[in-house]
């Protein structure tokens, strides 16, 4: 799998060649590439923001910029022509006093800062992004196409009004052949960006990685990294050990709890039916043990699971823990 990673701070990925990512390089498998986005600028301060129309705090990074970087790793023309276009400038009071002389319609530009520092120092922003309710899916990912071919890129942005990133979308993109990340920093990227790139072709998605902020895509883009590529034959060094991980295939639970040796430690001793030597008893009790921590910590996948699926056993189990299994999906009772 080829993967090319954009940020302002290539240097952040250095990481990458570490542990079972290093190896899977090593062996071919994975071959990684981080640009430094601002080998494409042309000024002297190699600037890649600029403020937000509209007003706001904090600083947008720049669709010129991008496009070249895009263009070129994506392996596209350039438009001819850009089209006509004036340079719009804000002198704040005027261009609030005077809305009728807007010539464009930067409707779609997301106008959410958060942070009020001066650009030189304003603080970046989060890459990661509140989800949608959850939905794997949504409209800002294109995924209405097939599922992902192995010859045709995916691009990726970290996104601060994106679906949630989920062990689906990793499973997915486990297998696509080239994978393209570009981390947003500052206010986040011209939203124009995503929206130009959909049009020619490419398929582009947009993913949060949890209800919290942080200040850039390079984090964001190392987790949904490492989660895709750990899917891949011949990354892990036990493949059996990914198969009942949580959220993993259909029915997907939380993970029962782990234990090693000793079987006793500082007072604690594992549960007595691991010790049992009866693989059949430890299976079920696994079971039981993923399904209540599901019902305790993510009912929401109790609720997503198929009754027909299940086993008895299961159905006892979840029956003990409040859920009412006879309809298509489990509903917990009142």
């Amino acid at each position: 799998m080829k993967i090319d990673i954009v940020s302002v701070f290539p240097e952040y990925f250095e990481v990458l060649n570490l542990s079972l990512m290093g190896k899977a390089q090593s062996k071919g498998l994975l071959e990684i590439t981080a640009h430094n986005l601002r080998d494409w600028t042309h000024d002297v301060h190699h600037s890649v923001d600029d403020t937000p129309v509209g007003g706001g705090a904090g600083m947008v990074m720049k669709p010129e910029v991008w496009a070249e970087c895009l263009d070129d790793l994506l392996g596209l023309e350039p438009p001819a022509e850009n089209g006509p276009a004036e340079e719009l400038a804000f002198p704040s009071s005027e261009a609030e006093d005077s809305p009728d002389e807007a010539i464009l319609d930067f409707s779609e530009i997301r106008d959410d800062a958060l942070l009020d520092e001066d650009a030189a120092d304003v603080m970046d922003r989060a890459a990661t992004v509140e989800p949608d309710g959850g939905s794997d899916n949504g409209a800002t990912n294109g995924t209405d196409m097939a599922p992902t071919q192995e010859s045709a890129p995916v691009l990726i942005f970290p996104n601060p009004s994106a679906p949630l990133f989920t062990q689906r979308d990793a499973t997915e993109l486990s297998h696509a052949g080239h994978l393209l990340f570009g981390c947003g920093r500052y206010e986040g990227y011209d939203a124009r960006i995503p929206e130009y790139y959909r049009a020619q072709g490419i398929d582009v998605r947009e993913y949060s990685i949890g209800d919290y902020v942080l200040n850039g895509g390079e984090v964001a883009v190392s987790v949904i990294l490492e989660a895709i590529t750990r899917l891949m034959p011949g990354f892990m060094g036990n493949p059996e050990s990914i198969v009942e991980e949580s959220y993993t295939g259909e029915g997907a639970l939380l993970e029962h709890h782990q234990y090693t040796k000793p079987a006793v430690w500082r007072g604690i001793s594992v549960p007595e039916i691991l010790l049992s030597g009866d693989h059949g008893k430890v299976d079920r009790f696994r079971r039981d043990e993923a399904l209540a921590r599901t019902n305790d910590i993510r009912p929401d996948l109790i609720e997503a699971l198929d009754c027909k699926a299940l086993d008895k056993a299961d159905r006892k189990t979840l029956m003990s823990l409040g859920w009412e299994v006879s309809a298509a999906h489990p509903r917990r009772l009142s």
